[in-house]
């Protein structure tokens, strides 16, 4: 904390986006890159860690992906942002049930916090494994990109509109308090106002997520689709609707706290605003799958009819916690509505298995 505010009292100021990317990803106190988030003893769980039939249905739909391609001899799948390596271990292991699409396997994790890749390196020991620090270090394909709960974490900037003005949201020291943050507003640049426009965000509400980070992100992982062959599915939590909210939120121990509280050891994220994703997609030149639930995702894919068959062959008590686990995942009141899945790839393909 007391670092974070000896950068902005030097700064005087911070866009919001510069101010999450110091306090998530600065090399000495950022918060990926010195603590595991994951787990119970963590911050927050996600669908890998709470059942490894997450990370089955995802192979499954993968192995037909790859199917409907003709069965290239080598296909890529590129992780982005792979936590403690959950879910890529449960892929290989999944993945070694299907011989001939274990072959042509090879995995690249996008990892940038050090302290996770040293996770990661423990739990995953697979020579099909690599890790990358950039997508432009993709140089072949097909390729097939996850990314599970990644672009929630990737920092947003927020501009107020106040009448016909815009304002970009900053953070800077108090002046009441040095040792306390406070949101400032500050006129937006004319380039800013632009890039919004030119994206239709200017809906309902007074309050404006911009998330410049994620669209570069988009923009590169387009190119390699469309160059190398493939797509990309995205599951994270998110909104479909165009009004414009403040979904920006702080959570530490699984509790949902002030932004500027516990500064570098507690996780900030905003939600996705899929009709956005859609159309930075389409203009890349992809083909969208419309946006579906979790729900209806994980259950088009057969995760019950999975869970149903395994239970045959464990004791109850197994089979009660792999239902209760799975509820987590599918139902409406946790996992199951909030998260949103998407899919776009390649513009000819005909795959839209789940959706």
């Amino acid at each position: 904390m007391n670092k974070i505010i000896n950068i902005l009292k030097q700064k005087k100021s911070l866009p919001l986006d510069q101010f999450i990317n110091t306090t998530l990803y600065d090399k000495n106190f950022g918060y990926y890159m010195k603590k595991n988030p994951f787990g119970k003893k963590g911050d927050f769980i996600t669908s890998p860690l709470i059942t490894s039939l997450f990370g089955e249905m995802l192979t499954i739909w993968c192995i037909a992906f790859w199917e409907s391609l003709g069965k290239p001899k080598k296909i890529i799948i590129i992780e982005l942002g792979p936590g403690d390596g959950t879910l890529c271990k449960d892929i290989i292991n999944a993945s070694k049930n299907f011989k001939d699409f274990y072959k042509c396997l090879e995995i690249k994790l996008l990892e940038k916090s050090s302290k996770l890749k040293k996770i990661q390196k423990i739990k995953i020991k697979n020579d099909k494994v690599k890790w990358i620090n950039k997508i432009n270090q993709i140089n072949s394909g097909p390729v097939i990109f996850l990314g599970n709960e990644f672009f929630d974490a990737l920092p947003i900037k927020q501009i107020y509109k106040i009448k016909k003005k815009f304002f970009e949201r900053h953070v800077a020291v108090s002046k009441n308090n040095k040792e306390k943050l406070e949101f400032l507003n500050k006129k937006a640049k004319s380039k800013l106002i632009q890039n919004i426009k030119k994206l239709n965000l200017i809906s309902n509400g007074n309050i404006i997520e911009y998330p410049n980070n994620s669209i570069k992100f988009l923009k590169l992982i387009s190119k390699k689709i469309t160059k190398y062959d493939g797509g990309i599915l995205i599951i994270d939590y998110g909104y479909t609707n165009q009004k414009n909210k403040d979904t920006l939120q702080s959570i530490i121990k699984h509790k949902y706290q002030n932004i500027f509280s516990n500064l570098g050891n507690a996780d900030i994220t905003s939600h996705i605003n899929y009709k956005l994703f859609t159309e930075i997609l389409i203009k890349e030149q992809l083909k969208v799958e419309k946006i579906i639930t979790q729900n209806e995702f994980l259950q088009k894919l057969g995760i019950i009819e999975r869970a149903n068959l395994i239970s045959k062959k464990i004791s109850f008590k197994r089979k009660i916690d792999m239902f209760y686990k799975l509820k987590r995942l599918l139902d409406y009141n946790e996992m199951g509505n909030l998260f949103k899945v998407m899919f776009a790839k390649k513009k000819g393909g005909s795959f839209s298995l789940g959706f």
